[in-house]
């Protein structure tokens, strides 16, 4: 098979396998917040925010830094060694962060079973930690097709455990139990799956140690900075107002999570063409495919806030169940956020293909530091409507940020003609579900099928306005049927 074979298929493959893994994962999440209730979803998200923050500080984009370390190396002792190097990096950095969180559990006032809890699934965290090396080699060698298997199985095995813990009723302790089982397993077919490619055990080269921590630390102080505007807010929340309040917000952000996977899928895979065509001073060639892809986002971006205005509360209680119902509101207010997250990912991606990024670190100070004074404003006062408003704010100025600092440096800026055909026809399908009966957005089939109704309306009427042109649907049947990914007019 050609290389452009085998990155199409794995492309593929890979694909298949997030939608399959999204579709277990709110599987899971409903299993979950049924079990559980407000008060023990606010109790198990606030444990997984918590050590969230020590794990997130420990990641130091050790992703990244293994497909640069590696990708340029051809011998295979070579490589097993800068593997293993990163590895036991990897290994020592999440097991000292870890150590550290049950010591910073003294400043805070949570109950007994959320400190309990906290114990237990520290060492869920080991595993994600470690895997992240493995697929960095499975990067390099083309084969995210395994690393896509590993997380489907991963899920089953959550899924596997959470019926366990419901037949037998162990509460939220066995909730956790059956997370940090999942994390071991995805670490474990990760593994496996990566033996034909390199044998990763323990190794210590303090020069290759030195040589890892220069590369990773504008990445790890990018990392800590997202951190502090985008996960606090569940510690604020927890810190402020009750478990209920916490579990609320947290299953509306899960959506959130959900429907972010696709911009940065995405992105990640035009990535390497906007570096390419920059490298290769291919400045018209990085202009079209950078608007060819904004004007995607946006196709995607203002249906889902039209229709998240109309469908927040049906879409949360088919995820969460009935009790989450009041999690509606907050979904409204976050998909803002998401429309922020699809527009900006484009530009801060760039940002990488020009080779910027640290250009963007005085931005990141400025939005984690304002971002963390209107939490502490903002949350005692408006709880869980608080948090949201910053998240759309923090969100919305690093899309702004990023967006400027990809002008300033390749004098790029986004025609917004295909951005207002996509607002046009979003209005035009919001008007239809004004109009629809909400007795048919109750219950998962009729959900799906008003979804799928607004859809089509959305789509058929940007077709007429040409914000998608026949022209453009060719090219990209074209490319699929040819096996290729990407091209100039392909997006």
């Amino acid at each position: 098979m050609s290389l452009s074979g085998k990155i199409a298929k794995n492309t593929i493959i890979q694909m298949v396998g997030k939608i399959v893994s999204t579709v277990l994962g709110l599987f899971s999440l409903g299993l979950i917040t049924r079990y559980l209730g407000q008060e023990g979803y606010g109790e198990y998200s606030t444990i997984i925010a918590f050590l969230t923050i020590f794990a997130v500080i420990a990641d130091f984009g050790l992703t990244l830094v293994t497909v640069q370390m590696i990708s340029g190396v051809k011998e295979k002792e070579k490589e097993e060694h800068i593997l293993n190097n990163l590895f036991s990096f990897r290994f020592v950095s999440i097991i000292l962060l870890l150590l550290l969180a049950p010591l910073f559990l003294i400043f805070f006032p949570y109950s007994a079973s959320i400190k309990f809890g906290i114990l237990i699934t520290a060492p869920y965290f080991i595993f994600p930690a470690l895997t992240q090396i493995i697929v960095g080699l499975l990067q390099k060698r083309l084969s995210m097709d395994r690393a896509a298997l590993a997380e489907v199985i991963s899920r089953l095995f959550l899924i596997g455990g959470l019926l366990v813990v419901l037949h037998f009723k162990l509460g939220l302790n066995g909730v956790l139990i059956a997370t940090v089982i999942s994390g071991a397993s995805s670490f474990f077919f990760h593994f496996l799956f990566a033996r034909p490619y390199a044998k990763i055990t323990f190794a210590w080269d303090w020069t290759l140690w030195k040589k890892i921590i220069s590369l990773s630390w504008p990445l790890a102080v990018t990392i800590v900075l997202n951190l502090i505007y985008l996960r606090a807010d569940i510690i604020f929340l927890s810190i402020f107002k009750g478990a209920g309040e916490v579990g609320l917000y947290a299953a509306a952000y899960r959506v959130v999570d959900v429907l972010t996977t696709l911009p940065f899928m995405f992105a990640g895979l035009i990535l390497p063409i906007l570096t390419a065509a920059w490298l290769e001073s291919k400045k018209e060639y990085f202009q079209r495919i950078l608007q060819k892809s904004f004007d995607f986002m946006a196709i995607l971006a203002f249906p889902l806030i039209v229709g998240g205005h109309f469908l927040a509360e049906p879409v949360i209680v088919a995820v969460a169940g009935e009790e989450f119902y009041e999690a509606g509101p907050i979904l409204n207010l976050l998909i803002i956020a998401v429309a922020a997250i699809f527009l900006g990912t484009m530009f801060s991606h760039a940002v990488i293909a020009l080779n910027k990024q640290r250009k963007l670190i005085v931005y990141y100070v400025f939005t984690s530091a304002s971002s963390l004074a209107a939490y502490l404003i903002l949350i005692p006062r408006f709880s869980y409507f608080g948090a949201a408003a910053v998240t759309i704010y923090s969100e919305a100025l690093i899309a702004i940020f990023s967006a400027y600092c990809v002008y300033k440096y390749s004098r790029y800026f986004p025609k917004l003609k295909v951005l207002f055909k996509s607002m046009l026809a979003s209005i035009i399908m919001g008007v239809f579900l004004y109009y629809y009966p909400a007795q048919f957005q109750a219950g998962t089939l009729k959900l799906i099928l008003t979804i799928s109704l607004a859809s089509v309306i959305y789509f058929l009427f940007l077709f007429m306005f040409r914000g998608i042109k026949k022209g453009d649907l060719k090219a990209i049947l074209k490319k699929s049927s040819s096996g290729q990914t990407y091209g100039p007019s392909g997006l």
